[in-house]
């Protein structure tokens, strides 16, 4: 209805409300916004690089990226969700799978690197990626991974842990996304700690706190059954193989068994295997994508003075 508003005559026009959307996505697919929305916040976290085989380490986590208020196009876009790195025996563990939101500006989390294995020899380094995989235990203690490759800002994970260098039967953990991996340790004659993945990072995005891209833990020797793998960092992260432990798949006494698998769909690095040819590290987690759609209040059009006024404070005038 037309009516006079400060001696400016105009449409009435309601205010239109759209509501916050939180949209998640656990595999790839496509994204189409609500019409009001030209920004969002975003959650790309990339699949978890698997732990090492024989005595290995622990896998990074995937990378973690989250970024408010991102520009969004109004047409849809395509969502990577990058898988998790299947573990495997022997040699050092696969790196993980990137996850992208490919708007017009796209946003790319690399995956987690791969845990060394036992020598860190070729076929058993580690690997660099989001966050970088743990080095084996025979490697040096500058034997990880490198995090945050390619460099991101701010950054989307950390290095590896450092192997021990010597025989006693202990892997660096993989790194998370706020912290390094942390480096195996010996102690002659038996082996001290098997090295812990680094945590990942907690978030409220999908609207609870929740914590993603978390290392995964160190293997170990371990016959006796004496020391635990390392832990998986939290947010996902695998634990490492230590005979007698919950990370190992192997009984008491065994020193042959698998790392235990990072979560899927939090990013976490598979644990490292233990001591034999036939020991696998644990697959990474897959990665997951949140696009979090803020409320909009719509109230374009012909307003007074007064109204101009109310709605800016409010935070609903656009130009939309």
């Amino acid at each position: 209805m037309a009516n006079s508003n400060g001696g400016i005559i105009g449409v009435d026009n309601p205010v239109q409300i759209q509501a916050e959307q939180i949209t998640t996505f656990n595999s790839s697919g496509t994204f189409t916004a609500q019409p009001l929305s030209s920004t969002a916040d975003i959650l790309v976290v990339a699949g978890g690089g698997a732990g090492g085989g024989e005595l290995g380490a622990g896998g990074g986590a995937g990378g973690y990226r989250e970024i408010s208020s991102h520009p969004i196009p109004a047409s849809p876009f395509p969502i990577t969700v990058g898988a998790g790195a299947a573990g495997a025996p022997d040699i050092a563990g696969a790196s993980g799978n990137p996850s992208i939101l490919g708007a017009a500006s796209p946003i790319t989390s690399n995956g987690g690197g791969g845990g060394g294995a036992v020598a860190g020899g070729p076929g058993d380094a580690a690997s660099n990626g989001g966050s970088g995989g743990g080095a084996g235990v025979i490697a040096p203690a500058t034997g990880y991974g490198a995090g945050n490759t390619p460099p991101t800002s701010p950054s989307q994970g950390n290095r590896g842990g450092g192997g021990t260098g010597s025989a006693y039967g202990v892997a660096g953990g993989g790194g998370g996304a706020s912290a390094v991996g942390v480096d195996g340790s010996d102690a002659p004659p038996k082996p001290a700690t098997a090295g812990d993945g680094g945590a990942g990072t907690t978030t409220s995005i999908s609207g609870s706190p929740t914590t993603y891209a978390g290392g995964g833990g160190g293997g170990t020797h371990n016959a006796d059954g004496s020391i635990a793998g390392g832990a998986g960092g939290a947010g996902g992260g695998g634990e490492g193989f230590g005979a007698g432990t919950a990370g190992g798949s192997s009984p008491t006494g065994n020193a042959a068994g698998t790392g235990a698998a990072g979560t899927a769909n939090t990013g976490g690095g598979g644990g490292g295997g233990g001591n034999s040819a036939a020991s696998a590290g644990g697959s990474g987690g897959s990665g997951i994508v949140i696009v979090k759609e803020p409320q909009v209040a719509n109230a374009s059009g012909v307003w007074d003075m007064n109204a101009v006024y109310d709605n800016v404070k409010a935070g609903n005038w656009t130009n939309a």
